[in-house]
């Protein structure tokens, strides 16, 4: 199977494949960026934001000179907010390093941050034909039932099983490189899908160990279930005239970098606080809203409240700022937030 294995992929995709997505140029810039919104992130979601960043930073270049605030207001929505930033190092990295000049090399590509092993080969195959393979979910699981190799494929021993696999199935020509990593992904994607695959239209089902043992259910070995944490928080909704209180966060950690609502223990804190610092009553707080990270969930409790009165140099001392409720709905700012701000900004206490 292995002999078979990249001709056939190749084949498949000249005809099966995915075509025409915004992407698929032989523009470094434009598949850098794609990969890194792919990753965590669905094709039909990234769709919706692809266009849009490219409109307002066009160019690495662009990208570079520009405040970080305005890539990570760019990309709120699309989550794991480190990419963004690394994202912009990277940019400014390429103008530094190399002279505006994407690289082409693998090794080279993997030195600039937020891109590892894979997303560097995809770049180096898809932009400059070289002979480099890719390995990410969608891979893993082809992989992993095409030639039934057992094992979690986050284990390091498994997975550097998968990138010797990898290695050898790559084709002979590297005229057929866009093509069978193209392939890859799309089969993965569309095809080899994660439940329910489409095993009788698939180009290599004649050879797959899990279709013929009936283990594509099984394989890949999922990841050993844990407990997922629990958290709780409580955000200060403060509004002032059509304002809205937030604080940046810190550079690193949970939405870092971006804006946020300040956040306490307790409504209690807050109406300590407030007695403290300012004035207003405290009505009864939303209801509480849930977000789900990939490690952990996060109950929010929002507790809305109108100001007449702040004193200035908390604010300051806090690096907290007061934005127009539309100007900061148009600023880097975690999901859950924007939900809340919105509902603020149309008045809207969220039901039960």
């Amino acid at each position: 199977m292995e002999q078979q294995f990249a001709p056939r992929l190749v084949a498949w995709q000249k005809v099966h494949g995915r075509h025409g997505l915004p992407w698929q140029v032989c523009d470094p810039y434009r598949v850098w960026l794609s990969e890194i919104m792919l990753q965590q992130t669905q094709v039909s979601t990234v769709l919706g934001y692809y266009p849009r960043f490219l409109d307002r930073f066009p160019d690495l270049a662009t990208l570079a000179a520009a405040p970080v605030d305005d890539v990570l207001a760019y990309w709120s929505g699309l989550g794991y907010y480190s990419r963004a930033r690394n994202l912009h190092k990277a940019a400014q990295q390429v103008m530094c390093d190399f002279g505006g000049e994407f690289p082409s090399a693998r090794n080279a590509i993997e030195t600039l941050p937020g891109i590892g092993r894979s997303t560097a080969a995809a770049i180096a195959a898809f932009c400059f034909g070289q002979r480099e393979t890719i390995l990410d979910g969608n891979v893993k699981r082809v992989l992993a039932r095409c030639f039934g190799v057992d094992g979690f494929p986050g284990d390091k021993q498994v997975e550097a099983q998968m990138w010797q696999l990898a290695e050898r199935l790559l084709p002979a020509a590297t005229a057929d490189m866009v093509a069978y990593t193209q392939g890859l992904m799309d089969l993965g994607a569309t095809v080899c899908t994660r439940s329910k695959p489409a095993c009788t239209v698939c180009p290599l089902v004649d050879g797959c160990v899990a279709a013929r043992e009936g283990r594509t259910a099984e394989l890949p070995v999922k990841k050993p279930k844990k407990v997922v944490p629990e958290r709780e928080t409580v955000m200060l909704l403060a509004l002032r005239n059509g304002e809205v209180l937030l604080e940046r966060r810190p550079p690193t950690g949970i939405w870092g970098g971006l804006l946020s609502l300040p956040q306490f223990d307790s409504t209690l804190a807050i109406a300590d606080w407030l007695a403290l610092n300012g004035d207003g009553d405290l009505p009864p707080a939303w209801p509480p809203l849930l977000h789900v990270f990939t490690h952990f969930k996060l109950t929010i409790t929002p507790q809305c409240v109108e100001v007449t009165r702040l004193a200035g140099e908390v604010c300051a001392d806090n690096g907290w700022q007061w934005l127009p409720l539309a100007t900061a709905l148009d600023a880097g700012v975690p999901a859950p937030v924007r939900r809340l701000l919105q509902l603020a900004l149309d008045g809207a206490v969220p039901a039960e």
